[in-house]
């Protein structure tokens, strides 16, 4: 287990060394934020609220999901693509250690940087400029913060799948493009699910992408309350478990057919 620990501390330095460009990313985050704000300020027009949700709520879930975001995101997938086209996997392979663990706490390693330098900086400027509403109740406080781990696993383990394709694919930039629409689609990022049609709310209900921010999003603003709260924490939890099936079975698949481009 020392090793993993090393690897996270190794990428939270690496990251450490290079933070300019995540000052930069709360800047254009905040802008995208405000361009969201006066969205739905349009939108809502003094309407009490919609599906649920007031506006001092939309704003601070559009908020906590931009900075959340900052958190799960990772380009560990690319990571991967990479060095399995250049070869460099058949080094980690011989490795003693789980090369998909590795890359695992690396992301993690890289999501700890961005939530100390990143979101936890954002959310506290965004809160001074726009009408962000803060819950008070450190149960919520713990329970977002819980959803935000299951949130991170997941959207790491989608990342995964995409990186193993490079096995099978040999280029696969095209999915990985395809793979960071349809999260932030179908996550809620974008839209909040329950403003969907019932079909497709429906639909998305079998899939992982509401456990990546539309659920901690809702649990941090209160739209999600009592047994809805822990169902969602339901949801989370054993997508992050069924997601492990796939992954160790392409993975298996992926070993046993191993060619390096150029080599």
């Amino acid at each position: 287990m020392d090793k993993y620990i090393e690897m996270i501390r190794i990428r939270f330095l690496m990251m450490l060394a290079y933070r300019t460009n995540y000052y930069s990313g709360i800047l254009i985050y905040g802008i995208n934020i405000g361009a969201y704000y006066f969205l739905w300020s349009a939108i809502y027009g003094g309407k009490g609220n919609i599906e649920g949700l007031s506006i001092t709520q939309m704003v601070t879930y559009v908020a906590v999901s931009w900075m959340a975001r900052a958190f799960y995101f990772n380009n560990i997938d690319r990571e991967m693509a990479t060095e399995i086209k250049e070869g460099k996997v058949a080094v980690e392979l011989i490795r003693p250690y789980s090369y998909l663990g590795m890359k695992t706490m690396q992301g993690l390693g890289e999501g700890l940087f961005r939530f100390f330098f990143f979101s936890i900086p954002g959310l506290i400027i965004v809160y001074f400029i726009f009408p962000i509403e803060f819950s008070a109740s450190p149960v919520t406080w713990g329970l977002f913060l819980l959803s935000l781990v299951f949130s991170f696993f997941i959207n790491m383990q989608i990342n995964l799948l995409t990186g193993i394709t490079t096995f099978f694919l040999f280029n696969n930039d095209g999915l990985i493009r395809a793979k960071r629409v349809v999260i932030d689609l179908f996550s809620g990022l974008l839209l909040p699910i329950s403003f969907y049609p019932i079909w497709a709310q429906n639909i998305m209900g079998y899939l992982p992408f509401q456990g990546i921010s539309y659920i901690p999003s809702m649990i941090f603003t209160n739209g999600f309350k009592g047994a809805d709260v822990y169902q969602g924490l339901l949801f989370q939890a054993l997508w992050s478990v069924v997601l492990l099936i796939p992954i160790s079975l392409i993975w298996w698949a992926a070993r046993k057919r191993l060619v390096i481009q150029g080599g």
